[in-house]
């Protein structure tokens, strides 16, 4: 600001109340002292002065860099912010690098708050972060932890493409687990209870996996294995999310299985994954953009009414049916699958 005040022939304290947008400036002195402030680059250090009031205003967000639903949710996470006079910090967990390390970073660079996208933390972990700043745990509820939760109604889901893979009708309808993923658990408990009440208990099973395309892979691989060695295929696989559905989708069509003709697949998430396929992903969609508008309401509101216990919102998914679920297939002799070059 000195530098601005010398080039512009005026005061320090005249420039402080031009940059704050207070009276005491004429419109000419205002409009040069903005200019000058242009022309040699200067930017007001925002942070200094929201520190100095003992304040950052800065939402940490911690997230899985291979997680695509991740970057949907922080695609809803900077507008909501923006809106209420916040700014976001980022800070990535990878093999490499842990959820806490991450969530250390935030705090050491000021974070007033921070918010969890699928934390894989021990619940200790979240209650004991949870009593030291406010903390939102996104798409994972970890029950008497002192956070505030915002998740899908994951049974639901699982209900809605359970009920329309058996109106279609799909019987041996198979699981990929989504080891200890976000909602794994619920989604898990969910698609027995559906193969229990639709009378299917018989044919219900959970292969176990994550949430990662190569489990897809592996999954696929490990079917046409066993389809090989006589055991027929399911009509219908439930992934558990839309990175497993796209491996294991990969698998099936490069060795000539036809979806939906042969076998129905049906993801979750709806992340922008499920798009980029030449047949479009049936899949539940979580609303990631509502989900990130509660977390950060969530956030703000605790930060600024101290007195606040920490909430819960619980939105409701919705199956989006595309190209991969269809009838399920007239039962035939077996005849193996023609694979196509890679």
């Amino acid at each position: 600001m000195a530098d601005v005040a010398e080039k512009a022939g005026v005061s320090r304290a005249l420039v402080s109340i031009i940059f704050r947008n207070q009276a005491g400036a004429g419109r000419e002195t205002r409009e040069r002292v903005l200019r000058v402030a242009d022309e040699i680059g200067y930017r007001p250090d925002s942070a200094a002065r929201l520190l100095a009031r003992g304040r950052s205003r800065t939402l940490g967000v911690m997230f899985t860099v291979q997680q695509t639903f991740h970057t949907d949710l922080i695609t809803g996470i900077y507008p909501e912010a923006e809106r209420l006079g916040y700014d976001v910090l980022l800070s990535g967990s990878t093999q490499g690098r842990s959820e806490a390390k991450a969530v250390e970073a935030l705090l050491s660079h000021r974070c007033e708050a921070v918010i969890l996208l699928g934390p894989d933390a021990q619940p200790g972990y979240l209650d004991e972060l949870g009593q030291r700043t406010v903390a939102v745990s996104v798409s994972r509820r970890v029950p008497q932890a002192h956070v505030d939760f915002v998740h899908s109604a994951e049974g639901k889901g699982v209900r809605q493409a359970m009920d329309h893979l058996v109106e279609l009708g799909h019987r041996r309808i198979v699981h990929i687990d989504g080891g200890r993923g976000p909602g794994s658990a619920e989604r898990r408990r969910a698609y027995r209870a559906a193969m229990r009440r639709h009378g299917l208990e018989d044919q219900a099973r959970v292969i176990p996996g994550h949430h990662t395309e190569d489990s897809g892979v592996e999954t696929g691989r490990l079917l046409l294995a066993e389809r090989d060695s006589g055991r027929p295929l399911p009509t219908a696989v439930l992934a558990g999310n839309d990175r497993c559905a796209m491996g294991l989708l990969m698998t099936l069509t490069r060795a000539g299985i036809e979806v939906p003709r042969d076998l129905s697949v049906v993801g979750y998430d709806d992340s922008h994954l499920s798009h980029l396929m030449p047949i479009g992903l049936t899949t539940v969609r979580q609303d990631a953009v509502l989900m990130a508008e509660h977390a950060v309401r969530f956030a703000v509101e605790r930060l600024e009414n101290g007195e606040l216990q920490p909430r819960e919102a619980v939105l409701d998914p919705k199956l989006v049916v595309r190209g991969t679920s269809g009838p399920a297939p007239v039962e035939q002799a077996r005849r193996p699958g023609r694979p196509r070059p890679l």
